[in-house]
């Protein structure tokens, strides 16, 4: 396959938690060349003012195409989605997709009707989840969860430390006191987590992200801008090796043990770049 049959694409987020959603498009797209940028010098996003995160986040895209050719950006953060989307549609020309917890998949597929959101304290405050609800699961009881320690421990994770099960335990207890059979995981870093998840809380059925809805929304912006629509079904042939991510950026220091964590992820890291952009 011709690597230049296919545009480049753009994942970025605050910290590690956007490896989730390029592993979901490096598993549909197998070959498509991928460049993840990480300002973990900012982290974690949901702490910041709002002006401060749109301002981090316009600065790090656009000084990152300008280096790279990619052709589509995925915000792979669900504060900088929400915060800094519109403001970076009009200051790039590129096709940018942002990401929107999974509140629609997890009406549809859950039995008993009674949902779960789990997230950080600013993002099940926002408005926003309010009009999702509404719009999607107006007839479920839907349970919040936001706590601001799972994204540290989803950090921890990509420098080999392990998650406190105790304190995880404790925390998703009212999602089995209320008796809810699906989890919306409403923050990138949360799917790196799941094993935990599902250990903490047993009488959860279904887990939930956006990963994979956003991996074919990609695929079908790859499709519409490919001179070789074709190249995509290479995720079909047995035998094909994921390519290398082009480069791996983070604005501070890399955490140590991330080519081992991305590696579990199924993703070559390829370079990894330390301190890189100016805020």
């Amino acid at each position: 396959m011709n690597e230049a049959s296919l545009p480049s694409v753009l994942v970025f987020d605050s910290g590690v938690g956007g490896l989730s959603v390029a592993a979901s498009i490096r598993r549909l797209c197998p070959q498509v060349p991928l460049v993840y940028l990480a300002d973990n010098a900012g982290f974690p996003y949901g702490d910041k003012p709002e002006a401060e995160v749109t301002r981090r986040t316009c600065n790090l895209v656009t000084s990152a195409l300008s280096q790279f050719d990619c052709q589509i950006v995925v915000l792979a953060c669900n504060t900088a989605s929400t915060v800094a989307l519109p403001a970076l549609r009009q200051c790039v020309s590129e096709a940018v997709v942002g990401v929107v917890p999974a509140i629609k998949p997890a009406a549809a597929i859950s039995v008993n009707r009674r949902i779960g959101i789990l997230a950080t304290p600013a993002t099940v405050a926002r408005p926003y989840l309010d009009q999702l609800i509404a719009d999607y699961a107006a007839d479920c009881q839907v349970c919040r969860i936001g706590h601001r320690s799972l994204v540290h421990w989803a950090e921890g994770l990509a420098r080999g430390e392990s998650v406190p099960q105790s304190r995880l335990v404790e925390i998703l207890a009212p999602f089995e006191f209320a008796g809810v059979d699906t989890v919306v995981l409403g923050c990138t870093h949360y799917p790196l987590l799941l094993p935990a998840l599902k250990q903490a809380a047993p009488g959860v059925r279904f887990w939930v992200d956006s990963g994979d809805a956003i991996a074919r929304r990609v695929e079908q912006l790859l499709a519409s801008k490919s001179a070789q629509p074709q190249a995509l079904t290479s995720r079909l042939q047995p035998g094909i090796s994921p390519k290398p991510l082009q480069q791996t950026l983070f604005s501070a220091s890399a955490p140590p043990g991330i080519e081992r964590f991305m590696t579990g992820l199924g993703l070559a890291p390829g370079a990894i770049v330390s301190f890189w952009g100016h805020i």
